[in-house]
């Protein structure tokens, strides 16, 4: 039931998104806020790779669009032409975290960065919780580019 609901929650946002142009999905609409409808698909696949990969698998690996020292995890630097390409990242990346928890109890632990053990079913339930609440902000931003909205 988690991976479902975290697929359908993935699919949402990319519907959000379905249909636009490069410039329309790195247009910033609501003022004051650097948020894109690009840049959200940037944090998703940097969120997804930090607690699946990083945190749940252990890999030692860096992020996908950002370094270290960037706090808002992929939502800044957003560049109409990498629309493309930053869409293949992110659906390599969710790939990828789907394979890593691929086979594993719900029920598995791990060491959090904070020293707190946490599930993978904690996982679960916090990228959907993550997904939701950016898919509201996909909703609206959406709604000022061209009017459309729902699910």
């Amino acid at each position: 039931m988690l991976e479902g609901w975290l697929s359908w929650h993935r699919e949402t946002l990319l519907a959000k998104c379905a249909g636009l142009e490069p410039a329309q999905l790195a247009r910033t609409t609501v003022e004051p806020s650097n948020l894109t409808l690009l840049g959200l698909v940037r944090h998703m696949a940097e969120v997804e790779r930090w607690w699946f990969r990083r945190s749940f698998a252990g890999e030692a690996i860096g992020d996908v669009f950002t370094g270290p020292s960037d706090g808002n995890e992929g939502i800044d630097g957003v560049h109409a032409a990498d629309a493309e390409r930053d869409f293949g990242l992110f659906q390599t990346e969710v790939k990828a975290c789907d394979a890593a928890a691929a086979g594993h109890d719900l029920n598995e632990t791990f060491m959090s960065s904070r020293g707190v053990s946490l599930s993978l079913r904690w996982v679960y339930v916090l990228m959907i919780q993550e997904y939701a609440r950016h898919n509201g902000h996909a909703d609206f931003l959406r709604e000022r580019t061209d009017g459309l909205t729902g699910d």
